[in-house]
């Protein structure tokens, strides 16, 4: 979080976002640092673990179902970021799948890190109603730890419609792992000499 801009002469703005973290389940420490250390909150995250995505995605199928809204093949309920699992939803999916996130407020300075395939979801300007101005820089990349799981989002997104945002391969992971392999072929073969002595 690079910059929150706080608007200023508004009395009851601290006590909104204050209200926003605390009805976003943020802990005791998160709480403090808004108001007696005075940070500046820029963000309200919601992280899941990626083992739960199924949970989550059955879940907001049946919501959708329940507020008589399509649920069409083509599209992901999570990928299509359509959802903002509020204070009730997100009671209510830990009560029914046993599904229960992480809430982090990104402060001024701080730096989020969001697992592979981890659903989440961010209300940015740590309001509901987007009262501080914020600017985030993101960086994807893949490990090698995660890059079946990056395969495994690869393809989820090739079943995604067309026109999705998300359809075309955002990941790259095949060609992360072509040049990958050929820098390290490389190396090795700059350094086959020293590498063939006893």
């Amino acid at each position: 979080m690079v910059y929150v801009g706080i608007p200023k002469g508004q009395a009851d703005q601290e006590e909104e976002v204050l209200k926003t973290i605390q009805d976003g389940d943020s802990d005791e420490l998160t709480i403090k640092r808004f108001t007696e250390s005075r940070e500046k909150p820029g963000a309200l995250w919601h992280i899941y673990a990626a083992k739960d995505t199924e949970k989550i995605r059955e879940f907001l199928k049946k919501v959708a179902e329940e507020q008589g809204q399509e649920n069409p093949v083509d599209h992901d309920p999570i990928h299509d970021q359509s959802w903002y699992l509020d204070r009730s939803l997100r009671k209510r999916l830990h009560q029914e799948y046993g599904v229960q996130g992480w809430a982090i407020v990104q402060f001024l300075g701080d730096v989020v890190f969001i697992p592979a395939g981890a659903p989440h979801q961010a209300r940015t300007g740590a309001a509901v109603h987007n009262l501080y101005s914020c600017i985030k820089v993101a960086e994807d990349f893949v490990s090698p730890e995660h890059v079946k799981h990056c395969f495994w989002l690869t393809q989820e997104f090739r079943y995604l419609s067309h026109t999705h945002t998300n359809h075309e391969d955002k990941l790259q992971v095949k060609n992360v792992i072509y040049h990958a392999v050929k820098d390290a072929v490389g190396i090795l073969r700059a350094n086959e000499s020293s590498l063939s002595r006893p």
